[in-house]
């Protein structure tokens, strides 16, 4: 097994992964971003606050120094933390389904034929 080409290929296969899922990822990106400040005209905070809470909501850090008061908020910051558990999942899944096309072609199935570039 080579360690470099086994780095490359992943890495090429992420990159073609995200090409394919940033429509969607930039579009749960702005959801948030735009509840976020949706949540910090209602609560009263500034606009650099809002986006730091919608980004550490939607990491499910939640680290607390923002916390939403009113119902309407709340539900608001649920969505936040939803969109942030899809944007996780799809980077995840990308990175495994690259992860095992890189080692398929390092280590194929041993009734598969070899394909040689």
């Amino acid at each position: 097994m080579h360690p470099k080409l086994l780095r490359q290929k992943f890495h090429a296969g992420m990159f073609m992964g995200l090409r394919i899922i940033w429509p969607i990822l930039s579009m749960l990106l702005g959801l948030m971003i735009a509840a976020g400040l949706l949540v910090g005209a209602l609560e009263g905070w500034s606009i650099v606050d809002s986006v730091y809470f919608a980004l550490v909501t939607g990491l499910t850090i939640g680290y607390g120094d923002f916390a939403p008061t009113m119902l309407m908020t709340r539900v608001l910051a649920i969505g936040i933390g939803v969109c942030g558990v899809i944007c996780t999942a799809l980077l995840a899944a990308v990175a495994v389904g690259a992860l095992a096309a890189a080692f398929r072609e390092e280590f194929p199935h041993p009734g598969a034929p070899r394909v040689e570039p």
